[in-house]
């Protein structure tokens, strides 16, 4: 069994360290001190749940049904973009919070940005059914599947402690306004072109699907 959870860690560490849209979203947030640990947990929740399901089913749904990944790869599309540029092109809000309704409300704004960072993603799906689920495929008993997926949802959550805790230490660096400006900035850019590649991925999956006309049609709609 430790031989299963270590392999599953090491092969979801193998996965993860790309810098992809949810781990900006966990760096930032540590930045700025919004939530940090519960956006770690939140996201590490959404990775095991994912995991999970592909250790589980072996990666059957995304596999089978082209249609699914089309979907989440154009509502994550869109989301990036929208997100990306109003980081770019928004006001800065770094004023302090003075009462417990904008407490709550960045709570439940930080809760919801996690996991639609974490959900809405079809690299996770591939990660998490195609990769992860494929490669537990051979092992045939459930419970080693699920003690591979066990290990690969804890690196998840060492990695994303690993990035608040590195972007705390970096914090006093980048206090002033500015700086968290062009970080907003940064950040922003780097969504907008994550949206773009989505979109190139889109567009092949689309090609690749029985249905090209259909998609070629409803994109000049759009």
């Amino acid at each position: 069994m430790e031989t299963l959870f270590f392999e599953g860690f090491l092969l979801q560490a193998s996965l993860i360290f790309a810098l992809g849209a949810q781990n900006l979203f966990v760096i930032e947030s540590g930045l700025k001190k919004q939530n940090p640990v519960l956006i770690s947990l939140v996201c590490f929740f959404c990775d095991l749940t994912l995991i999970m399901i592909g250790v589980s089913s072996a990666g059957y749904l995304v596999s089978t049904f082209l249609e699914l990944k089309i979907i989440i790869g154009l509502l994550s599309s869109l989301f990036l973009l929208y997100y990306g540029l109003k980081k770019i092109f928004g006001p800065m809000s770094e004023s302090p919070m003075t009462n417990v309704d904008e407490m709550k409300k960045s709570l439940w704004q930080s809760l919801v940005l996690a996991i639609t960072f974490s959900w809405l993603n079809p690299h996770a799906y591939l990660d998490a059914f195609i990769l992860i689920g494929g490669y537990a495929s051979k092992y045939h008993q459930l419970s080693d599947r699920l003690t591979l997926g066990w290990g690969a949802a804890c690196f998840s959550l060492v990695w994303f402690l690993t990035l608040i805790s590195a972007s705390h230490f970096f914090r006093p660096l980048l206090s002033r306004s500015k700086s968290m400006k062009m970080i907003s900035v940064l950040s922003g850019s780097l969504l907008v072109f994550l949206s773009l590649r989505m979109g190139q991925d889109l567009y092949a999956w689309m090609q690749a699907s029985p249905y090209p006309k259909m998609y070629a049609e409803l994109l000049k709609t759009i």
